[in-house]
């Protein structure tokens, strides 16, 4: 597979991209409806009028404990920022959605992000955000034996971003 994340010239700005067939408000409930969001990534509990939810993530084997996302931005439907920090360091994640010839388009941005992770976390989003594509399309989704298989492999191209 090849990698269709780029890095910013700051090199700690990672960006990705996917086209939906689906309109805008399907793609914005995929990412931010606990029920939807569950079937690619995790799921969440509590309030996101408070400023943060409880992230359980539940598509890598290791996935168990609720986590804490700070919501810094949500303006529905084109724009979701969070952040969080955990064991794997801090994620800022940012996901703009726009309508384009008929088309939705994400791009997922992931800000100040450590450059020596590079060779894990492209391969990781590329692996979610096609997990986001199948769940939209009702099709089954990319499996950990496919991470390991197919995306990982990536982690070579993308520590080259470094240059």
């Amino acid at each position: 597979m090849i990698p269709t994340g780029t890095l910013h010239d700051d090199g700690r700005t990672l960006v990705l991209r996917r086209t939906f067939t689906a309109g805008i408000e399907e793609v914005w409930a995929s990412v931010t409806e606990s029920e939807r969001l569950g079937r690619w990534f995790g799921t969440w509990t509590g309030d996101p009028a408070s400023g943060s939810v409880m992230v359980t993530m539940n598509a890598e084997p290791e996935s168990g404990s609720a986590e804490r996302f700070d919501i810094e931005a949500c303006e529905p439907p084109r724009l979701l920022s969070v952040s969080a920090t955990n064991a794997y360091g801090h994620w800022q994640l940012t996901v703009e959605l726009s309508t384009v010839g008929g088309a939705t388009a994400l791009a997922l941005r992931q800000e100040e992000l450590d450059p020596g992770t590079l060779a894990e976390t492209g391969p990781g989003w590329e692996w979610y955000l096609d997990r986001l594509v199948a769940a939209i399309a009702e099709q089954p989704p990319p499996t950990i034996e496919d991470f390991t298989a197919d995306y990982l492999p990536m982690g070579a191209a993308y520590a080259a971003m470094l240059g």
